[in-house]
């Protein structure tokens, strides 16, 4: 599975995007703020490539002209226990992109693509995504993806860090994205990435 939008390819990993997985992942400004720690080694990255990023609707963020991988997004069962889980019908939004990246709504427009993809193509019925305490620019991108705050959860064990954390959820149903979509439709970013959606 491949999708396309206006400035992105998202796509499935590669074992031969280590070297880049591992160029942007091993920055301490990446990982830390969405729960993991930075690469160590570009085998490192070959090993996430191979394991992590295998899961089910887990794609590269690639820039469309160069197919040069710059972060990554994925789907996948919710964390919290407000979440509906039976039949798939909720999923949850995990992303990053790299830092030489951040400012220009490559997130943004990488999340709106995946909402397209799990409620046109996967028929989920809401979206889930979330963000720990203080990192307000995942913050950002899911308040300009229409993900309303849901709950927060305190004390959450983040495993990879070995610390603790207070976690912030956002929650968007399919009636809520398809009311957004077409409050939206008229405008340049929504009508461009409507066509690229088509192709």
């Amino acid at each position: 599975m491949v999708i396309h939008t206006e400035r992105l390819t998202l796509r499935p990993w590669r074992e031969t995007d280590a070297e880049n997985l591992f160029a942007y992942a091993s920055d301490p400004d990446v990982g830390p703020a969405a729960g993991w720690p930075p690469h160590r080694s570009v085998e490192e990255s070959r090993e996430i490539i191979r394991t992590v990023f295998t899961a089910p609707h887990t794609f590269a963020v690639c820039l469309a002209a160069t197919d040069e991988p710059v972060g990554s997004i994925g789907l996948m069962p919710p964390r919290c226990e407000s979440s509906d889980r039976s039949a798939e019908l909720e999923l949850e939004v995990g992303y990053w992109v790299a830092k030489p990246f951040w400012g220009r709504d490559f997130a943004p427009e990488a999340v709106r693509a995946m909402q397209r993809y799990a409620f046109e193509t996967l028929g989920c019925k809401a979206l889930w995504c979330g963000y720990y305490e203080g990192n307000n620019k995942s913050l950002r991108v899911q308040q300009k993806c229409g993900f309303a705050p849901h709950h927060v959860e305190r004390d959450v064990p983040c495993e990879l860090m070995g610390d603790v954390r207070t976690e912030c959820f956002t929650y968007l149903t399919c009636e809520d994205w398809r009311r957004q979509t077409m409050r939206q439709r008229d405008s340049p970013f929504v009508a461009l990435d409507q066509r690229e959606g088509k192709r």
